[in-house]
């Protein structure tokens, strides 16, 4: 597996994981694997949505020259995976008219709505921005809900769906919002 990332486990007992280094979703298991979608670019976070579909953050690849750092020519995406035919589409790339940079991990609330970190791009003379958004999985909205941070990475939710969680990867610290809506928090 080339930079797996993002496992989403299955009743049946096998994994999902994005290859972000190899653009591809693979299903794993008892030692076999087998490619789900050739989705391309990064893949970075993944989860099961509520229709079924896979749902991913791709990052748009690293640099060819450098895996550790970004692709500074591709933008960030949030994409819809069939996981029957492997067909894949673009939901989200640009929240208003600022393009995604480096979509990295998502959580799905009890409305159905997606939350998601976008990392902010690597580059050789800089770190972008970090932001956390808030979408629908059918492509019909998204929202900026928080922008200017370094590095924000993981991002998950309480169990009683009460308190966003999002971590910071360069300070290593996690942090908490409050819930107000979809979509909506507290800035504290």
């Amino acid at each position: 597996l080339a930079f797996p990332e993002g496992p989403v486990v299955f009743p049946d007992g096998s994994v999902v994981v994005v290859e972000l280094l190899g653009g591809r979703i693979t299903r794993v298991w008892n030692g076999r694997k087998e490619v789900i979608s050739q989705i391309g670019a990064g893949p970075n976070g993944a989860q099961l949505g509520p229709d079924g579909a896979l749902y991913v953050c791709n990052c748009g690849g690293a640099d060819p020259a450098d895996p550790h750092l970004a692709d500074p020519n591709q933008i960030g995406r949030i994409e819809r995976v069939d996981l029957a035919t492997g067909k894949f589409e673009r939901l989200y790339d640009h929240v208003g008219d600022r393009p995604l940079s480096a979509p990295n991990d998502l959580v799905f609330d009890a409305d159905g709505g997606m939350w998601f970190t976008d990392f902010g791009k690597v580059l050789k003379d800089r770190l972008g921005r970090s932001g956390i958004y808030y979408c629908k999985p059918d492509g019909s909205e998204i929202r900026e809900v928080v922008f200017g941070g370094t590095g924000y990475n993981g991002i998950g939710l309480s169990p009683d769906g009460k308190w966003l969680y999002y971590a910071m990867n360069y300070t290593g610290r996690l942090f908490r919002m409050r819930i107000e809506g979809p979509g909506k928090v507290a800035m504290q």
